[in-house]
């Protein structure tokens, strides 16, 4: 399900109306045809926009076409763009829901990010709906073809380095970049990594201006962004979403504990805190907003998500081989109510230890969230340590895939 808020005065900008996908006629007749015009005037426009990356980095778009193009020029290769549609994160649901419903704004924003970076390849790389979009993809006549990727279903096959090593035809696994893949990505190649819902805007920015994506958002944040809200007893939805509304607005407060904000590397958020928060790029990691009801147990929650994670990880480096299986496992004896011994402190320790010192980002992320469990339930970690839980529902609110 997908909706917007009537009260907040902007019309769906990414998400056709009425839940139903948009044909290329539809799309075109909703939106216009796709200018390309100038490419120098085009970065202009991105720049004096404001438009950010929405996969979790809230980087600025503009350095980024621009580093890729700058690249392509001193190194005399033409640069590759790719589209990442992999959406690894499990409690996420906003980038399928935007390629389903809206796949020919994404495929817009590509080839406008190829005819600013003067690429001449492009690649869409998802997890699901790869028929539908090549469909799609048969129906439109675009300078810069696009190839739509398979990707398997996993927490870190949409990590940059990672997926410019599936598109080189390798393991989708992260790397150590250096250069990053802007610099040398696909078969050496300067590429763009862009998330969906990113091009998508960028699509918008191209038609409308900077002014006009200006109109939502706050001065320092513009724009809307996609998100996806997890309230128990409830269908999952997927909302748009102006920065700066109150996240109040987003999700119910009443009767919750807390609020997992960005996802599986994002934060868990003490609800009265939560009560005083808007939408911010700078947490929202992957657009996840997940209310916490008082009736659960948060360090289950955590647990259950850091034994995932652990799990996924690739297995190349020492604080994923070995640092955050010894901080998952550890994570479930403060779970379950009874002596504690120095686990906490143990796990507080393990965290410093493996922070920024993996292949990717992936511990680092991970450790995000077990320092934001330890803090906001600091009582319940208390309590659990006297052989007390607080919680009356075992039922979980966040989603784990089966293991294969």
């Amino acid at each position: 399900m997908t909706m917007t808020f009537p009260d907040v005065y902007m019309s769906p900008r990414l998400l056709a109306p009425g839940g139903a996908p948009a044909d290329l006629p539809t799309h075109e007749q909703r939106y216009g045809a796709l200018p390309y015009g100038d490419p120098d005037a085009l970065l202009r426009t991105v720049a004096e926009s404001g438009l950010t990356g929405r996969g979790g980095a809230a980087f600025p778009v503009y350095r980024k076409l621009v580093s890729v193009a700058e690249a392509g020029r001193r190194t005399g290769r033409s640069p590759v763009v790719v589209a990442n549609g992999a959406e690894g994160e499990p409690a996420s649901r906003k980038d399928r829901t935007l390629l389903q419903l809206s796949p020919h704004l994404v495929l817009d924003g590509i080839q406008v990010a190829a005819a600013v970076t003067g690429a001449k390849e492009a690649h869409l790389a998802v997890e699901d709906g790869a028929s539908y979009l090549e469909s799609a993809l048969a129906h439109r006549r675009d300078p810069v073809p696009v190839k739509v990727l398979r990707l398997s279903k996993r927490f870190l096959s949409g990590q940059s380095s990672a997926l410019v090593q599936y598109v080189g035809g390798g393991a989708a696994l992260p790397t150590y970049k250096s250069p990053p893949v802007r610099e040398r990505g696909v078969n050496r190649a300067p590429t763009l990594v862009q998330n969906v819902e990113t091009l998508a805007h960028l699509a918008l920015v191209a038609r409308y201006g900077a002014d006009w994506f200006r109109s939502a958002g706050t001065p320092a944040q513009p724009g809307s962004a996609l998100c996806t809200v997890h309230v128990p007893g409830r269908e999952v939805r997927v909302v748009e979403a102006p920065f700066g509304m109150p996240l109040a607005r987003l999700v119910p407060l009443h009767g919750m504990s807390a609020v997992l904000v960005g996802g599986y590397h994002g934060t868990w958020v003490p609800v009265a805190e939560a009560a005083q928060l808007g939408l911010d790029a700078a947490n929202m990691g992957a657009g996840v907003l997940a209310a916490l009801p008082a009736d659960r147990c948060g360090l289950a929650e955590t647990a259950r998500v850091l034994r995932y994670l652990a799990l996924q990880s690739a297995g190349q480096c020492g604080p994923c081989l070995n640092g955050l299986p010894r901080i998952a496992a550890a994570f479930r004896t403060l779970a379950a109510p009874g002596p504690q011994g120095t686990t906490r402190d143990d796990v507080a320790r393990w965290a410093g230890l493996v922070e920024g010192r993996g292949a990717c980002h992936h511990p680092d992320g991970t450790v995000r969230l077990v320092r934001s469990a330890l803090t906001t339930f600091a009582t319940e970690l208390d309590i659990h340590a006297s052989g007390l839980c607080t919680a009356t529902d075992a039922a979980p609110l966040l989603p784990i895939p089966e293991e294969n």
